[in-house]
């Protein structure tokens, strides 16, 4: 189960603010190309399971390293982001080719891959299909002894800012945060969709005050 704190910033002002705030301590910078796949009858979508290849590096094609991870039954409340997730290394090779031919989650070895294929009643022949995908930034800062990770996600529809903190003591991680934020008067508001979930509703959600 991945607990996580995430909160939207509104605009890429309250993004830069933040950016510029933890400067200090930032540890790493990943460009990361996030691509989502299902069964040809959307079978991991309609049990609210997604399966994503997320490769690092400015584009697929030249990424040195590919995870795949498949997460269900997310839920969001208060900030607060909890899901059961998945997820294994996986040679950029093979995760390019399935790219090119979402077919081969079929026969790829995988540990994954392989839960798809047995957990979801994929039926031989059935095929897989690519959903798309979107491009994110992500600033990885160790402040008070959490990870706080800043996202800048590039949907074709808009750019969301997000502040993500995994912790097994998320409300505590949360208020830790908020007071950061609201002592450095950065507005923000409690995230209410997931990356995924925004990409397929096509538009960004409203902000809330």
């Amino acid at each position: 189960m991945e607990v996580e704190v995430k909160l939207r910033l509104p605009d890429s002002t309250s993004h830069r603010s933040l950016s510029s705030l933890l400067s200090p301590l930032l540890n790493h910078t990943h460009h990361q190309n996030n691509l989502f796949f299902d069964t040809a009858a959307s079978r991991l979508s309609s049990r609210r399971a997604v399966l994503r290849l997320r490769f690092y590096g400015d584009d697929p094609p030249s990424a040195a390293r590919c995870v795949v991870c498949l997460k269900a039954k997310a839920v969001i409340v208060d900030g607060v982001s909890r899901v059961e997730e998945d997820e294994e290394e996986l040679d950029p090779v093979a995760g390019r080719a399935i790219w090119a031919d979402p077919n081969l989650i079929g026969s790829t070895e995988s540990r994954v891959l392989g839960r798809v294929r047995e957990e979801f009643g994929v039926k031989e022949g059935e095929g897989y299909v690519f959903l798309g995908g979107f491009k994110n930034v992500r600033r990885v800062y160790e402040w008070s002894g959490l990870k706080l990770e800043l996202d800048e996600t590039m949907f074709d529809f808009g750019t969301l800012y997000e502040l993500e903190c995994e912790s097994d003591e998320p409300e505590k991680a949360r208020s830790l945060i908020e007071g950061l934020l609201k002592e450095n008067r950065i507005a923000y508001s409690y995230s209410e969709m997931s990356k995924f979930a925004i990409f397929r509703a096509g538009k960004l959600p409203k902000i809330q005050n």
